[in-house]
């Protein structure tokens, strides 16, 4: 039987796609050999990276005047490639989480780093306001979604600098003006296909504007070796990205794009709220609902029953529940609802919820 996959990532994929890429595992479409030993210079290879970008395109929107390349290193890298390749003087970032963190650190190696808000004060459970972007910044970079401490941006900011956006956890989760950013990255394993693959949609302007850095860039960390090479200067993730192809297809195919893709997991989301903003065992650790994220919503047990964490582990076990462990720097539990997480999922692990409530309420 399958189990309900609440992983954070690597994340629940599409049964179909499963079903796809594991045949091609064997045989690509009855050529005789495996998508595992193509070439990634053959003509079956380049027809995968372009019709993954085209539908990447399509599905999003994207005008016009920008890039999507495949690149190595996760978004852990684009943390460093970003200041390397932009930030002349002065960044500024929202500090929304510990991945906000760690892109702040690395940023920092190549020069002044600006905060011009943190939500820190209250470990993160919410997303800062009323803040103003300032205007004398190479970008101005946000992270839209926190796996770890359950909020997320669900707008596109005006910005009057350079907008960079790590979309990790939420990518093609919802449609996104992608004209309002400069370049837009992240890995894949959370929406769109499985680890191993990092994705960046770049704006050509920014990647030929003054923000680019005079400072000697390595071959691989530099963005236009790869813009200019569609992602193949060298051997790229091949069965990465034919997931990641074959995802594509299943957004647009079986989900029918973006917008019916956000409602779906807006549907999902309220599954699992509605029974926390209830619960006498259970509270959502994001107190304000507009900032609550629809891919990790994360909670934790009223004092009463903190010793019990281990106990509902176990129990949510026995309904085939994977994945809703906290994650290890704050505790409690993360139910993480990815686009290929069906609903039904979403309805049992609220009915192992309510069942050892029943069961242990005081």
């Amino acid at each position: 039987m399958r189990k309900h996959i609440f992983n954070a990532g690597p994340a629940v994929l599409p049964v179909p796609v499963l079903e796809k890429v594991s045949k091609a595992v064997i045989d690509l479409d009855g050529i005789g050999i495996s998508i595992l030993e193509i070439s990634h210079r053959s003509k079956e290879f380049d027809a995968i990276i372009n019709e993954a970008i085209e539908l990447m395109k399509e599905l999003m929107n994207i005008p016009e005047g920008y890039h999507v390349i495949f690149v190595g290193g996760g978004a852990s890298t684009q943390f460093a490639m970003l200041p390397m390749n932009f930030l002349k003087t002065k960044a500024s970032y929202l500090e929304t989480g510990s991945w906000a963190k760690k892109a702040e650190k690395e940023a920092k190696l190549f020069g002044e780093v600006q905060i011009v808000a943190s939500s820190a004060d209250k470990n993160f459970t919410y997303i800062p306001k009323n803040f103003t972007i300032p205007t004398d910044v190479d970008y101005f970079h946000i992270t839209t979604n926190n796996t770890i401490y359950g909020t997320e941006i669900k707008t596109d900011f005006n910005s009057p600098v350079p907008l960079v956006a790590d979309m990790s956890s939420d990518f093609y989760s919802r449609p996104v003006d992608v004209s309002k950013y400069s370049l837009i990255y992240g890995g894949a394993q959370k929406n769109v296909g499985p680890s191993g693959v990092t994705i960046a949609i770049i704006k050509d302007d920014f990647l030929n504007s003054k923000q680019v850095t005079d400072r000697i860039i390595p071959t691989m960390l530099n963005y236009k070796t790869h813009t200019e090479a569609n992602s193949l200067y060298n051997t790229p993730p091949v069965y990465a990205i034919f997931v990641v192809k074959e995802v594509m297809r299943w957004l647009k195919t079986e989900i029918g794009g973006l917008e019916n893709m956000k409602k779906i997991n807006e549907d999902k989301a309220k599954v699992l709220n509605d029974y926390l903003d209830n619960s006498k065992m259970f509270i959502p650790t994001v107190p304000n609902k507009e900032d609550r994220s629809l891919m990790n919503i994360t909670f934790v047990m009223q004092d009463p029953y903190k010793d019990l964490e281990a106990a509902f582990l176990d129990h949510s076990k026995k309904y085939g529940i994977v994945g809703i462990k906290g994650h290890r720097s704050v505790g409690g539990f993360r139910a993480s609802m990815y686009n290929a997480l069906p609903i039904d999922s979403v309805k049992v692990l609220v009915q192992a919820m309510e069942e050892f409530e029943k069961a242990n309420l005081k």
